[in-house]
């Protein structure tokens, strides 16, 4: 089934995920039938070129796409998106086709799913404390073995592959970049997978990696300065913040809904200013994120830098996306805090965006960077001290006291 989208575009629809997504929800398991439509839609293929084995569709048509079935279902959207987006776009563009076209057409056909090993157990953000390694195996073929853990990734518990950011052990005369792409079958030897329990977007497959020594042919190493491969990384951002769109705009949808039909004081809730206010304000916060999406989009589509752009859409987009359900929770009242109904799994899933693919707060440094502020810089100061919280507060054990004399 198709649908209707952005200037009478025609999108895949997916009527059928989306009838599944309590159930999805509920099991933390995404259906067999889920990726049969995905796959039977040509979803996987929209974002790359026809010589890739994609159909090449436009940033808008992009969009659209992503959000028609991040509206069906976040946790099955995220899963499909980032194995088709976000690690195929990584291995066409750090691959090479004649090596890696077969591994990037059996991502586009369903065949094999894919994640994006970056996040460590003891690191999120901030790469310069990751330790997963890459070495030479010392076989004569000149193979590699990868060796670490990888936790809270996207399809980690179910994946085929894993595009893993690893630092290389560079053998003498070596002066190439410090870090690499590996690409990891992950069905070899040494491969040991967990799942992680997550508050939002349950469908989706998520935990962790240790790669014990697992070999990785030497053309599955591919050395990437850590600069370039940032604006790689952008598609990550991008397929966050349309998720974020989606789930708002579902959001919203549930809560017109409710207020057309729910009659309080004599009147339905539509009829009262403050619930009135409040639509207002979520329909206009997501129309503006959803032409920051497609301009950036559009940008990041026909090659230009959109570093800048997509960081913003990602702050803006999932921050906004909260705001919009925190407001639908409100207007459904009980209903929305109760376990299973359509507002309470959005407030969830809206929550999880926020956190994934780069922190808020990170992506915020970055942008005024762009504006010529330069990096934030930290100096050593005892904020504890200054603002009086190593005291004791008035309470119910008595008067305040310096928490040293306690």
């Amino acid at each position: 089934m198709r649908t209707e989208g952005h200037r009478g575009r025609t999108v895949p629809g997916f009527p059928g995920v989306a009838s599944r997504a309590g159930e999805t929800d509920s099991t933390g398991v995404i259906p067999p039938q889920n990726w049969a439509e995905i796959v039977d839609s040509g979803y996987l293929r929209l974002f790359h070129p026809a010589e890739a084995g994609g159909t090449g569709a436009d940033g808008p048509a992009q969009i659209d796409a992503m959000e028609a079935l991040a509206r069906a279902c976040s946790g099955t959207y995220w899963s499909a998106t980032v194995s088709a987006l976000l690690c195929g776009k990584l291995v066409s563009t750090y691959g090479d086709l004649r090596h890696h076209g077969g591994l990037l057409r059996s991502l586009l056909s369903g065949e094999r799913t894919a994640c994006f090993a970056i996040v460590e157990p003891t690191a999120g953000s901030d790469a310069a404390t990751y330790r997963t390694t890459v070495r030479p195996a010392g076989d004569p073929d000149g193979g590699f073995v990868i060796r670490g853990e990888k936790s809270r990734i996207t399809n980690a518990p179910t994946a085929d592959l894993a595009v893993a950011l690893a630092r290389r052990q560079r053998p003498a005369g070596d002066d190439g970049p410090d870090w690499c792409l590996a690409f990891v079958d992950l069905h070899r030897p040494g491969v040991h997978r967990y799942g992680t329990p997550h508050m939002g977007l349950r469908g989706m497959p998520w935990g962790g990696l240790v790669l014990d020594d697992v070999e990785v042919d030497a053309r599955d190493v591919v050395p990437v300065p850590f600069d370039e491969l940032a604006e790689g990384m952008t598609w990550g951002w991008l397929l966050v913040s349309v998720a974020a769109i989606a789930t708002a705009e579902a959001a919203l949808a549930a809560s017109v809904r409710h207020a057309r039909e729910r009659v309080s004081a004599g009147r339905p809730l539509a009829h009262m200013e403050g619930v009135q206010a409040q639509l207002a304000e979520s329909r206009a916060q997501i129309d503006a994120a959803r032409v920051l999406a497609r301009r950036a989009a559009s940008e990041r589509m026909a090659g230009r830098p959109a570093r800048q752009l997509i960081g913003m859409l990602k702050v803006y987009a999932t921050e906004m996306a909260v705001e919009v359900a925190a407001r639908a929770v409100q207007i459904h009242g009980a209903f929305g805090v109760t376990q299973g109904h359509e507002v309470e799994r959005h407030y969830r899933d809206a929550q999880m965006n926020v956190i994934g693919a780069f922190a808020s707060n990170r992506l915020r440094e970055q942008i005024a960077e762009g504006l010529g502020l330069g990096p934030a810089v930290y100096r050593p100061f005892d904020w504890i001290a200054s603002s009086g919280l190593e005291h004791r507060p008035v309470g119910l054990d008595g008067p305040y006291r310096p928490a040293a004399t306690a």
